[in-house]
């Protein structure tokens, strides 16, 4: 697994403690009483059960895949999630974990039938500890995932084999594998496939939205390595916004709160830091997501 590189340091130091070490043996030790008492989430990894596979996991974190109705849009495309339980405590990450932690790694490459796979991901919470702040899922998340086979008329056998880290006071990394044979009739698993589809941010044009919207993304005039991001909200709305680069190696600060918003907006600005060696800011795209209570966006905005 590939660590994040602003927590890579966090991460490694972590591993060369004593007390992982001892936490690494305990939980060995759980996982091995889990099995043997049968408190395991999971069986076998590849188990095909219905609307949804095994769990693959133990006592701290679990995972499974879920089938859902295919869309009615004729596209012979597949609707299926993963679902991640976690244990009370625990934690997992985004796609881009923020100051440390790691996000997950999918990969469906031995699947049968499937020419692509999509994976999308719901509107995650900022949390904060000695290290910084984080972004990601307490209690677990389901990824929607949008399957296209190569052929519509066979049968899909889909395989993934997920690398992801929980945290509790401690970084652990993960290996789950489960499979899954979704189909394109009713499913059990719907209505919680479609929950999730709609904590999805909503793709949205800059100045767009509904509840809220990024009216404007500026860099600082008196400082160029600012980022100034202007949002629309209600005035008691709880809203946060997370800041991504043009690539993965990209590790940009957590945008924080400031003053100076005109009337009816909320301002938030973060530094440029983080740029991979031999980047510019000049002209790059970033991904710019406002959460709210009632829903998120996704904006794609150009740096001047």
């Amino acid at each position: 697994m590939k660590f994040h590189q602003r927590c890579s340091r966090q991460i490694q130091f972590h591993i060369t403690q004593p007390r992982l070490k001892v936490s690494c043996m305990i939980a060995s030790g759980l996982r091995q009483l889990a099995l043997i008492a049968g408190l395991m989430l999971a069986t076998t990894p590849y188990s095909v059960a219905g609307d949804a596979s095994a769990w693959d996991g133990d006592a701290r974190s679990g995972v499974r895949l879920i089938a859902g109705k295919a869309p009615a849009d004729g596209s012979g495309a597949l609707r299926a999630g993963v679902e991640l339980k976690l244990s009370p405590g625990w934690k997992t990450y985004w796609r881009y974990p923020g100051d440390s932690g790691v996000p997950p790694r999918f990969d469906f490459s031995r699947s049968t039938n499937v020419k692509s796979v999509t994976v999308a991901w719901p509107t995650p919470h900022r949390f904060s500890d000695a290290t910084g702040y984080s972004i990601g899922y307490r209690g677990g998340v389901l990824f929607p995932l949008r399957i296209v086979p190569q052929n519509a008329s066979q049968p899909v056998t889909l395989r993934l084999d997920l690398q992801y880290a929980i945290c509790e006071k401690v970084c652990i990394p993960v290996d789950a594998k489960v499979e899954l044979a979704p189909g394109s009739g009713a499913s059990s698993q719907d209505a919680a496939l479609a929950a999730a589809e709609a904590m999805v941010p909503t793709s949205t044009p800059l100045g767009g939205g509904k509840d809220f919207a990024i009216v404007s993304v500026t860099r600082d005039p008196t400082d160029k390595r600012r980022v100034v991001v202007d949002v629309t909200a209600p005035e008691h709305a709880k809203i946060d916004l997370f800041a991504e680069g043009p690539s993965q190696d990209w590790a940009l600060p957590l945008p924080a709160a400031a003053p100076g918003a005109p009337a009816g907006q909320r301002r938030f600005t973060f530094d440029l830091e983080g740029l991979p060696p031999g980047a510019k800011a000049d002209g790059a795209v970033l991904t710019l997501t406002v959460a709210g209570e009632s829903g998120a966006i996704e904006v794609k905005a150009a740096l001047d």
